[in-house]
């Protein structure tokens, strides 16, 4: 006679839980939206000097090596910010802690309309870096608490991709701002956008289990990987640790990379290319909106292999691996002559980069607890930050001296390799690390 099993009790509720959460209103990925477009408002305000340099560096006489202390300041700003904003957003909560932030960052973008000095702009990026850097930790602590590990890289990508939609609004909108009403209303109106995003914010995000509107089939599906504890982690108990320093290595390695094309693409179209202030519009915007698809991909890649029945560390650096590849052919963009031969080169990799940044962020949530990621996404930002600013000033000075980009883009196409051979050395398993314990799980 053929055995029977049972399926126990709780084991059969917890699956028709979970199974129900797929085909009900998913409000989580409503949280996500949010996230989307807080990034984008983000990359919106930051990207805005980027698109005016050229016709700023004309109107104050900027050198390349000023130009490069302004955007510097921004950088450094956003790494001391980063460190402080992720321990503080594992005290308060991502709610108080967003909208503070983004008020903040709104107020000091609209303040870059009344600066007329190298010190004024200066000053105006550091308090907008500061104030912006709480973002990613933010984005990134909200997916690990309403979303299982499975969906986590997925989710990522979606809000990650809000920053190259801020890269493509800001070409689109920011020339006209300016040759109509003048550079200055071009800061004062995209720093007014974050009060919209601000109300639908504080009428929408609660913790998953507080939320009203959340349905229980839901709530266990986004608690499937089990309920994790809320004692907030001490910040220093996470920096001694080998994967916060790898962490904080892949993103001094690569994020300078992201850093430049934000900061000095539209130079480079105009000095390289010969490309106006309308005309910029094309190019950035292309460029932005492939470097979109690279985001969205390189999380759904990722998922993609876990549901493939690859391990969580398999799926994660097969997928970097992959967008590391893709980023090579960034060297041949400052050799080439053609627009838009160069337009697809610097697509491909600020496509790649994206791609690779999402699954960092994926990698921080799929090792640290909930009540720890904003602080190691905080510090690893951080060390991207110092990395963006040494790299900034290391263009003015090489762009004062030789007038040429192309040592800058041949150590641009090899970082993301790098960068990998680190995580694959340096990380030889991901998988949960439990701070709880004196050797950290380990």
């Amino acid at each position: 006679m053929a055995t029977t099993h049972t399926v126990p009790e709780r084991t059969r509720e917890q699956l028709e839980a979970a199974k129900s959460a797929t085909s009900e209103r998913r409000y989580r990925w409503r949280i996500v939206a949010l996230l989307f477009f807080a990034t984008t408002i983000n990359y919106l305000d930051r990207q805005v000097i980027g698109i005016l340099a050229p016709d700023l560096q004309r109107v104050f006489a900027w050198s390349d090596v000023e130009y490069a202390t302004i955007v510097s300041a921004f950088k450094i700003a956003y790494g001391i910010g980063l460190v402080t904003m992720g321990g503080l957003l594992d005290r308060i909560g991502t709610r108080k802690g967003f909208a503070l932030s983004l008020t903040g960052w709104s107020i000091a973008s609209a303040a870059h309309a009344f600066a007329g000095s190298v010190f004024g702009f200066a000053a105006a990026r550091f308090a907008l870096g500061f104030a912006e850097a709480a973002n990613f930790p933010a984005a990134v602590k909200t997916v690990a608490e309403w979303f299982p590990k499975k969906e986590r890289a997925f989710a990522t990508g979606i809000f990650n991709s809000g920053a190259n939609i801020g890269a493509i609004v800001a070409p689109l909108v920011v020339p006209i701002i300016a040759v109509k009403m003048g550079w200055q209303w071009a800061f004062i109106i995209t720093g007014a956008i974050g009060a919209i995003w601000l109300v639908f914010w504080l009428r929408t995000y609660q913790r998953p289990a507080e939320h009203p509107r959340l349905t229980a089939n839901e709530l266990a599906f986004i608690q499937s990987d089990g309920i994790q504890p809320t004692t907030r982690i001490p910040f220093l108990r996470v920096l001694p640790h080998r994967e916060t320093i790898i962490l904080c290595a892949l993103k001094f390695v690569t994020d300078p990379v992201w850093w430049f094309f934000l900061f000095w693409l539209p130079k480079w179209l105009h000095d390289r290319m010969g490309l106006s202030l309308l005309e910029l519009g094309a190019p950035l915007v292309v460029i932005y909106l492939v470097s979109d698809v690279g985001s969205i991909a390189g999380g759904w890649l990722s998922a993609w292999f876990v549901k493939r029945g690859h391990s969580v560390d398999y799926a994660r650096k097969r997928a970097m691996f992959i967008s590391a590849l893709f980023a090579l052919p960034i060297f041949w963009a400052s050799r080439t002559p053609d627009l838009w031969t160069a337009v697809a080169l610097i697509s491909l990799g600020t496509a790649a980069h994206q791609a690779f940044s999402t699954n960092i962020y994926t990698v921080a949530s799929d090792i640290f607890p909930q009540r720890a990621v904003a602080s190691v996404i905080g510090v690893a930002g951080a060390s991207g930050a110092i990395g963006g600013a040494i790299v900034a000033e290391m263009v003015g000075f090489l762009l004062q001296r030789t007038h040429s980009y192309v040592v800058v883009f041949a150590m641009f196409s090899f970082a993301y390799l790098v960068a990998w051979a680190v995580l694959k050395i340096g990380i030889p398993e991901i998988r949960p690390l439990n701070l709880d314990t004196a050797d950290g799980g380990r």
